[in-house]
């Protein structure tokens, strides 16, 4: 193994079999992050859109399988059954079908947990390998000289870097689209609130100014 430069693709073309096999698993995991990462953005705009115009009174967009949940949920009359019962009742059908639309939205981010935990470990992997190459170089040429050790070094190191490359973004945008999936969430709870007590009601969805998104 001869190292003459820094860049990521001649660490992976030098490097041993299975430093080879580890950085190409953290390069597929690194690409699989940034995947999760922009469907994550984009459910979350999208969301965060329709839940903004059905509040407005305008299409419901992406949440009608929710809208559609209270409309049926409202057309069901049940004897005995007081308004604000059958406002809870609305609201409770409408608020389950929003977490089977949300949970289902949120797909990506146990991947992303996954790969923000299990990336420096495969890179670890390939950095003790790295290092036992260099021990086996230096057993073999019974020489302790840098050139011996330098590649196999290089190569443990490049399977850290290829390992926090694929952990770090999976870290951030598992932190910072989950919160944002929760912010949405409370403006679809919000929604269904104005939802529910419209369908009782038999008035226009509510506007409000509790969305913060």
């Amino acid at each position: 193994m001869e190292y003459t430069t820094l860049s990521p693709l001649a660490m992976f073309v030098n490097a041993g079999p299975v430093g080879k096999l580890v950085m190409l698993t953290l390069v597929l995991a690194s690409v699989y992050t940034w995947v999760l990462i922009v469907l994550g953005v984009f459910s979350v705009l999208k969301i965060g859109k329709a839940t903004r115009s059905a509040r407005a009174g305008g299409d419901v967009g992406v949440l009608a399988p929710v809208d559609a949940a209270g409309r049926a949920a409202a057309s069901w009359d049940l004897a005995g059954e007081s308004i604000g019962e059958k406002r809870e009742r609305i609201a409770e059908v409408m608020s389950r079908t929003a977490r089977e639309f949300m949970a289902k939205e949120e797909g990506g981010l146990p991947n992303l947990a996954v790969i923000s935990s299990v990336a420096p470990f495969i890179g670890l992997f390939g950095t003790v390998w790295g290092i036992m190459s260099s021990f086996a170089g230096i057993a073999q040429s019974q020489d302790t000289s840098l050139a011996v050790v330098a590649p196999g070094i290089a190569e443990a190191l490049a399977a850290t870097a290829y390992g926090l490359a694929a952990a770090i973004p999976a870290s951030v945008g598992y932190n910072r689209i989950g919160a944002a999936f929760s912010r949405v969430g409370q403006n679809v709870s919000h929604y269904i609130e104005d939802a529910a007590l419209a369908h009782v009601s038999g008035r226009p969805v509510p506007t409000h100014k509790r969305e913060a998104a």
